[in-house]
């Protein structure tokens, strides 16, 4: 029998490398970044076009390369890091196994232009699928420009898994972010198709975070430094009170490289445990200093999942120092001394006709010591103390409202004798609804009462209600008096662009305004005539559909409708009339789904008389 073991020629092992390192546009745009970083850029440029697609270009001003060096730096494993085995072990550098760009090469057109500060030209490198077509000298300013062209074109296989340009798009931009946030003393741009979606100058850490995630973040954070001889921590965390249903604002550098670790994830969790419902996650971006003989960075393709010595010691004190900066700041306002306080005060204060004074109620007939009847005259109607005071009449009256003693006596719905009924009788709720505690509505049956869950409920109508709108495309519109201006950060408006036609359909009148910016004209018409805050609405929307997609997997138009529908829904503790009861009702049975909410929680209990009498006999 022949031999049957052959090696590989290059071209393929250079494929099948490509698939471990360069998954999608976004991972190009990963180790092409680090590269220029490595470089040492303080200046970057990232200029993309059909998500990536059709081109992927870095410019940058670092050292630039030579002629040998801009050859060699395509050829697999080359690398100017690593020069033994121990050098793995004390990695400061982003890129290191030499790689990246072999891998990009073998599935693209790449034009590589760069020249060090010392040479008086550049050099110009071309390579297609792995084959060299020319190198040449080039007039080119100092630093490196690659640019990748069709992506995955010699392999159409890889590019038919590619999401929609939206999708990859807010990957590339998931990328820019870790790269930029790792390196705020590194001024960075980024352009899509012609639009500049962000120009990030040289800042702190945390005028990095307010620049990539939104002006509102600079009263959100929280500052984090613990120095001990484990690890050095520093960075930022999120007050509890803004924590979002994703966990698309968590962020981790070791040695500033952005890693994955769900231990050290658990470790911050574990610090909001009693300030968070389970189904929230705070924002944090955290950066941990260690010796690299400490870690092990080689043990992943993509280079974000890391190995520590001493993994539990540094969970400790992650957490500790988390719950330590959560009890000393978040308790009052957090002072920015890196903003300009005249800017901000000029667009956060109030106009001064907005200002009300307060006002002081007094009688000034009170006297302590007159008869006991002036007590309770001596309280002004309008005090805050008054609302809480009540007399026992009207404590007599609200008993007999609460159970409607009154009501129950004088109608014909009072009580229904079991035994004069037909059994076979379809249990329809009386007309006659009771709300319990602005949470739930309590109806009789025939079989004994009914209990409907008045939030859960209503996500049931307005779900089935939206779904039905998406599918017909027809929402009607609610036009808002004054339009509302939205400011999203930049994958989310890259997913609201996405998403806008659907969102139309809902029944918002919306359109695009400028860098990462929405104007909303109006709303549902199904949220009725009650107010409104249009930019919160839609601002939950996005954070809800992105929750729906990534927890449960839901088709688009499933998750669009279930986010709209938890959010515009009526909460618990909102009081209801009797006309509003019987409405929530009827539409209810009107569903196809009556008994189940969108989170598949019931909407509707009953207990029967037996199980109420076995109540009262246990006792």
């Amino acid at each position: 029998m022949s031999d049957i073991i052959q090696l590989l020629p290059d071209s393929v092992a250079n494929q099948i490398a490509a698939g471990e390192v360069v998954q999608r546009p976004a991972s190009a745009v990963k180790e092409l970044l680090e590269n220029a970083i490595d470089a040492g850029a303080d200046k970057i440029q990232l200029i993309v076009k059909d998500a990536g697609k059709a081109l992927i270009q870095v410019i940058d001003n670092g050292c630039g390369m030579s002629i040998t060096d801009a050859r060699m730096c395509f050829e697999r494993h080359a690398t100017s890091k690593v020069r033994k085995a121990e050098d793995l072990f004390a990695i400061r550098t982003m890129g290191f196994r030499g790689e990246a760009m072999a891998s990009i090469a073998a599935i693209a057109q790449v034009e590589l232009k760069t020249k060090r500060h010392e040479d008086e030209v550049g050099t110009l490198v071309q390579i297609e699928g792995y084959n060299f077509i020319k190198q040449e000298p080039v007039a080119t300013p100092n630093g490196t420009s690659i640019s990748v062209k069709n992506l995955f074109y010699n392999t159409p296989a890889r590019r038919n898994f590619l999401k929609s340009n939206p999708t990859e798009m807010r990957y590339i931009i998931d990328e820019f972010q870790r790269v930029a946030l790792a390196k705020p003393h590194i001024a960075l741009s980024l352009h899509h198709d012609g639009s500049e979606i962000y120009r990030l100058p040289a800042a702190s850490i945390k005028q990095r975070i307010v620049h990539l995630l939104g002006n509102n973040y600079n009263e959100r954070l929280i500052p984090v430094e613990e120095e001990t001889s484990i690890i050095n921590l520093k960075g930022y965390i999120g007050k509890p009170e803004f924590a979002k249903k994703t966990r698309g604002e968590q962020f981790f550098f070791v040695n500033n490289r952005f890693i994955k670790d769900g231990y050290l994830n658990h470790a911050v969790n574990k610090a909001y445990q009693e300030l968070l419902p389970d189904d929230n996650f705070p924002l944090y971006v955290l950066f941990i200093d260690i010796d690299p003989a400490n870690i092990d960075v080689n043990v992943h393709p993509t280079k974000t999942e890391i190995k520590f010595i001493d993994e539990k010691s540094i969970y400790a004190i992650l957490h500790s120092a988390i719950k330590r900066s959560l009890g000393r700041f978040n308790i009052t306002p957090t002072l920015d001394f890196d903003q300009e306080t005249a800017f901000s005060g000029m667009i956060s204060a109030k106009a001064p006709e907005d200002i009300v004074p307060p006002s002081i109620s007094f009688n000034p007939e009170f006297n302590p010591f007159g008869p006991s009847k002036t007590n309770s005259s001596a309280i002004p109607k309008d005090s805050a103390f008054s609302k809480t005071y009540t007399p026992k009449k009207e404590v007599e009256q609200n008993w007999q409202s609460l159970y409607q003693v009154n009501h129950f006596e004088q109608s014909q719905q009072t009580v229904i004798d079991i035994d004069d009924q037909d059994d076979d009788a379809f249990e329809v709720p009386s007309k006659q609804y009771m709300q319990v505690h602005n949470r739930f509505i309590v109806s009789q049956i025939k079989s004994g009462v009914m209990i409907v869950d008045q939030q859960t409920a209503h996500e049931r109508i307005l779900y089935e209600r939206f779904l039905m709108h998406l599918e017909n495309k027809r929402g009607a519109s609610q036009q808002s008096l004054f339009p509302q201006t939205v400011v999203l950060s930049a994958g989310d408006y890259e997913l609201a662009k996405s998403l806008l036609e659907d969102i139309k359909n809902l029944g918002f009148d919306v359109r695009e305004f400028g860098k990462n910016t929405l104007i909303i004209e109006g709303v549902p018409a199904d949220l009725g005539s009650t107010n409104v805050n249009e930019t919160e609405l839609f601002e939950h929307l996005i954070e809800g559909f992105k929750n729906s997609q990534q927890e449960l997997r839901l088709s688009k138009r499933e998750a669009l409708a279930r986010s709209m529908a938890r959010n515009s829904a009526i909460k618990a503790g909102t009081a209801l009339s009797q006309q509003e009861m019987n409405t929530l009702i009827e539409e209810l049975f009107a569903c196809k789904m009556p008994n189940t909410s969108v989170s598949g929680k019931a909407t509707i209990q009953t207990l029967t008389l037996a199980e109420l009498a076995a109540k009262f006999d246990k006792s």
